[in-house]
């Protein structure tokens, strides 16, 4: 965590001047923040940011020489202290997941409003991690629509999909809700079952938890 009691020393990135400079004039109104520089790529960042070991970094994502993953990454290979804060307009799976991965601390769109950056950048101050609430809705979505694995090797009979399904059942899910995650029709869902059922040699879904249990899942 660091000491917020001093000013908080903060590199601006992004290859975009006049979003640096809309930012540099949003923050340097704040007597508790220095801006230290400003990175027009992902190579000059990661330069920078050694040199001048900044408290935190606005790291844009999509940037010319060096995307802001890839820099996000370099950057806290050699100094892990530093805090990472994603502004960017990219709010895909991958680019959230991606960062996240990377270290970043925080993640949020561009648009968010002044008091919403101030606090984003206070919070990653203090070590926490902060999403903006479109992103933190889809990590909600994400992790409630995280499917159960069932290795191949222990039910060497079923499909892929079978097996998809049958950690559906263990997890407690309903035939609806198992087409739903899946993206399938219930129609096809009771045939996966009735599949399953028949290879497991169960005749419900009771026993064939008690069958996925017994082999250690569940």
């Amino acid at each position: 965590m660091l000491d917020v009691r001093e000013p908080l020393r903060i590199l601006l990135v992004d290859d975009h001047p006049l979003v640096r400079e809309g930012l540099r004039a949003l923050l340097t109104s704040l007597h508790d923040i220095t801006i230290v520089g400003e990175a027009g790529n992902g190579e000059e960042s990661v330069t920078m940011a050694l040199d001048l070991q900044p408290d935190i970094i606005l790291m844009d994502l999509y940037m010319p020489k060096l995307n802001g993953i890839e820099a996000t990454r370099r950057i806290l290979q050699t100094s892990p202290h530093i805090g990472i804060l994603v502004l960017t307009m990219l709010g895909d799976d991958d680019s959230v997941f991606g960062a996240m991965r990377a270290g970043a601390r925080g993640y949020l769109l561009k648009g968010a409003g002044k008091a919403e950056v101030l606090r984003a950048i206070t919070v990653v101050a203090h070590g926490e991690a902060i999403f903006s609430p479109q992103i933190a809705q889809r990590l909600m979505q994400y992790f409630a629509n995280m499917r159960p694995i069932i290795p191949e090797q222990a039910f060497p009979d079923l499909t892929e999909r079978e097996r998809e399904v049958l950690a559906l059942i263990v997890d407690g899910k309903s035939n609806a809700q198992i087409a739903d995650v899946l993206t399938l029709s219930p129609k096809t869902v009771s045939n996966h079952i009735s599949n399953i059922f028949s290879k497991l040699q169960v005749v419900d879904r009771a026993q064939a938890v008690s069958r996925a249990k017994q082999a250690g899942l569940g």
